[in-house]
């Protein structure tokens, strides 16, 4: 079977021989689970660090590998990296779409320096404070995007894992919120939590009631 091709700097080098210096890859993580925010990540590789060997999508990688990059992006110089989150009450007021282009304009907005071109996973993005070039599969494709993609990731399922604590009946540090068998039945006997997203509907069509504590 024909191995899949890595993501590299092309779009990245081609931004710049346009006239764009700073170019920061945007992707997001969380617009398909039922419960939790959606975050974005944006990311600026300058160079290509020794430390980020390994860089990819952060689907073809394993928990401990995107642990490892998402660690390694943060101590690496030559990174620049924010992240922007829309919450579960934005995501019901606005739609996922809205809410997802939301979180990825204050990615780009929170980033230390201020990029002038970015490259972003999947369609345009409306709103994104400066110009950009959306790539399809784009996080198997750019270096940029594959670093947002890492960054978006890690810290969605960090949260996750904090929200377990409150909600432990529901199994987030497992599926992350996400429609798994397991969550579904927690959702039919505990109902939603302030975490579900009641305007998705699997979680709309449950009978609303205060979840058990504990």
């Amino acid at each position: 079977m024909k191995e899949k091709p890595h993501p590299d700097m092309s779009f990245e080098m081609e931004a710049r021989a346009s006239g764009f210096l700073c170019v920061a890859g945007v992707d997001e993580a969380g617009r398909g689970p039922l419960a939790g925010p959606v975050v974005a990540g944006a990311v600026i590789l300058p160079v290509l660090a020794e430390e980020l060997t390994g860089l990819n999508d952060s689907k073809q990688l394993t928990a401990a590998k995107r642990e490892r990059l998402f660690l390694a992006l943060l101590e690496c110089e030559q990174a620049v990296c924010s992240v922007g989150v829309a919450s579960v009450e934005e995501i019901d007021r606005f739609n996922i779409l809205r809410a997802t282009h939301l979180a990825m304009a204050r990615a780009v907005e929170g980033l230390a320096l201020r990029a002038d071109f970015c490259l972003v996973d999947g369609l345009p993005v409306k709103g994104l404070p400066v110009p950009h070039r959306a790539i399809v599969k784009g996080d198997g494709r750019s270096l940029s995007i594959a670093a947002a993609s890492v960054l978006a990731k890690v810290t969605r399922d960090r949260m996750m894992m904090e929200a377990d604590a409150s909600y432990p009946q529901y199994g987030f540090a497992k599926h992350k919120g996400y429609g798994t068998k397991a969550h579904m039945e927690a959702l039919r006997r505990h109902g939603p939590c302030p975490l579900h997203r009641r305007s998705f509907a699997p979680v709309s069509q449950m009978e609303l009631s205060i979840p058990e504590q504990g």
